[in-house]
């Protein structure tokens, strides 16, 4: 066996105690002793750091095989993330965009209906976001606001319910038929996850913008959520759009299953690449670069 070289050995012993300590400093900085051993306690099975890095890092690359066949072959996909309050949507989101074009795949996450959409037609404000040909739509949340928080929120009454249920199918279909590729995952947490990741929330500066009044409510009306999630399923789970459930409590695993899942639906494959080749800089004798004054220069802190 071979000796692993002083410095191999002291560089990966600096390495595991810098990560270390950073992971002790933040955790220190933003949750109480007992939220961290809760949390602990409940996710004894952590995926390796090190494992997890390396199939995320594989996966994105991946990623950009399919972003670069969407963009040859002017494909359209639209790819819709739902899940309660603190699922992991976001995170997945973030994960499967960190690499690509944005120019490619781009996130759309609306706000709250303005009076002025309140009067159009339920689906008018997200049909502007679909993709052309060559584009990744990520949906952070979508129409089915209306099956999920307008619903169990009181903003939508049974009948604008029950008429969303009606036409969604018919919705879905029209979009499959213009040649988007739709998928639709729902993020699925437990009762208890839910509540540790909104205490985390709450004990961290960081994240504290992440919990609103809605999603502080969410959690008395569990059960509502609950009821109204399982008729989405029941009647908008449809051929040719069907629903891909994602366990969440493992946030790391359910990125990286999200994103394999993803990768396996479409038919990818290499496309022709341009080689790139950097061009010679040209030199001009008679240049001389101009002064420029020093206050339009950002102060040097660090």
């Amino acid at each position: 066996m071979m000796k692993e070289e002083p410095k191999d050995w002291l560089e990966a012993e600096l390495q595991n105690t810098l990560d270390e300590d950073i992971e002790i400093e933040l955790e220190d900085a933003v949750l109480s002793s007992e939220i961290k051993r809760i949390y602990r306690d409940s996710h004894p099975e952590q995926m390796p750091r090190k494992l997890y890095f390396e199939e995320l890092l594989r996966l994105q690359a991946e990623l950009i095989n399919l972003q670069d066949w969407v963009s040859y072959h002017k494909e359209k996909v639209v790819v819709l993330f739902e899940g309660r309050d603190s699922a992991g949507k976001g995170g997945a989101i973030k994960r499967i965009t960190q690499r690509l074009n944005p120019r490619v795949a781009r996130v759309v996450a609306l706000p709250a209906p303005s009076d002025r959409e309140k009067t159009q037609w339920y689906f008018q404000r997200y049909v502007p976001h679909l993709p052309a040909g060559g584009e990744i739509v990520l949906f952070d949340r979508s129409w089915y606001n209306r099956a999920g928080v307008e619903r169990v929120m009181g903003f939508a009454d049974d009948e604008q319910v029950e008429q969303f249920f009606q036409d969604v199918p018919e919705f879905e279909r029209m979009l499959v038929r213009s040649g988007i590729r739709l998928v639709k995952y729902w993020f699925s947490i437990t009762d208890e996850e839910q509540q540790m990741r909104f205490l985390m929330r709450i004990h961290d500066p960081l994240k504290q913008w992440k919990l609103s009044p809605m999603d502080l409510e969410s959690r008395v009306r569990w059960e509502d959520y609950t009821k109204a999630k399982e008729e989405m399923f029941e009647r908008t789970n449809i051929p040719e759009a069907p629903w891909y459930i994602v366990p969440g409590n493992d946030k790391k695993r359910a990125r990286l299953n999200c994103m394999s899942h993803l990768l396996s639906l479409i038919p990818y494959e290499d496309v022709p690449q341009e080689e790139v080749e950097l061009p010679d800089r040209v030199f001009n004798p008679d240049y001389e670069r101009e002064y420029l004054p020093r206050e339009l220069y950002v102060p040097q802190k660090y």
